[in-house]
C-alpha cells in the first residue's frame, strides 16, 4: 500500500470516528435466533417443548414417573452399555439397586475423588454418571447443573463417556430469563455452573462432527413426572 493510499485510509477512519453516525439495527441481516418464538405458559407444553428441544440436541428422552426412577437409571446404563456409573455424594442409594443387580459396578464419589479433586485414573475407568440437576430450559433444550449434593465436581460430569441426568418436572422453565432467576442463589454463593445442551460436540477443520471431545459423548435425560 502506497504512503498516500495509506493516508487516504486512515483519513476516512478518522473522519469515522469524529462524526459517530446513529446506530440503527440492520434491515438486511438474517433474523434473531429464535425470532417469533413463542415462549410457553403452560406447564404440559413447557415439559413437551423441553423434551423436544434435548432430542434435538441428539440426546436421549425418558419421561418416568418418581417410583420408577431406579428402573429408568438402570435402563438407561443398560441402553448405552454402562458396566460401570459413579454416583455422586447426596443422590439416593435406591436409585442403585436395580443397577446393581444387573451387574453395574457404581462407584461412590470419594471413589474416584481426593477432597473433590478428581483421581483421573479411578474417573477415567468409570463408563457412566448420574446425577441430578438445578435447571432445564424448555426453549433452548438446556440443563444447568450447579454442583451440589446430587451432581458432584464438574470432573465427573465431564469425563464419563456417558450422563445419566435426572431432571424433576417442577425444575424446568419456560425461557433463559427464568432460569437465571433461579439460579441467583447458586451465583451468589460463587458455585460453578454448568449449562449442558446435547452431548459434548465440535467439528474439525472440515465441519465434520466429533461428540466426546470435551465432556461425555452421549446424554441420557429422565424427565421426572408427579406421580
Amino acid at each position: 500500500m502506497s504512503a498516500d493510499a495509506r493516508e487516504a485510509v486512515l483519513a476516512r477512519v478518522r473522519s469515522a470516528l469524529a462524526t459517530p453516525g446513529t446506530p440503527r439495527a440492520r434491515a438486511d441481516g438474517p433474523p434473531a435466533t429464535g425470532a417469533g418464538l413463542a415462549v410457553p405458559t403452560d406447564r404440559a407444553e413447557i415439559l413437551d417443548l423441553f423434551a423436544l428441544r434435548v432430542v434435538d440436541y441428539r440426546a436421549v428422552v425418558d419421561r418416568v414417573l418418581e417410583g420408577d426412577l431406579g428402573a429408568a437409571v438402570a435402563r438407561a446404563l443398560a441402553t448405552h452399555g454402562a458396566t460401570s456409573a459413579v454416583a455422586p455424594t447426596g443422590l439416593d442409594p435406591g436409585w442403585f439397586e436395580p443397577a446393581r443387580a444387573a451387574g453395574v459396578t457404581v462407584s461412590s464419589q470419594d471413589e474416584v475423588t481426593h477432597d473433590r479433586r478428581p483421581d483421573a485414573a479411578a474417573l477415567d475407568a468409570v463408563v457412566g454418571v448420574v446425577t441430578t440437576a438445578d435447571v432445564g430450559i424448555a426453549v433452548t433444550g438446556t440443563i444447568v447443573l450447579a454442583h451440589g449434593p446430587g451432581q458432584g465436581p464438574r470432573a465427573l460430569t465431564l469425563v464419563p463417556d456417558l450422563h445419566v441426568c435426572v431432571v424433576r418436572a417442577d425444575q424446568v422453565v419456560a425461557d433463559v430469563p427464568e432460569a437465571t432467576e433461579r439460579l441467583a442463589d447458586s451465583v451468589r454463593a460463587g458455585r460453578p455452573l454448568t449449562w449442558i445442551s446435547g452431548p459434548s460436540a465440535t467439528s474439525d477443520i472440515e465441519l465434520e462432527r466429533v461428540e466426546g471431545v470435551h465432556g461425555p459423548r452421549t446424554l441420557h435425560v429422565l424427565i421426572v413426572d408427579a406421580e
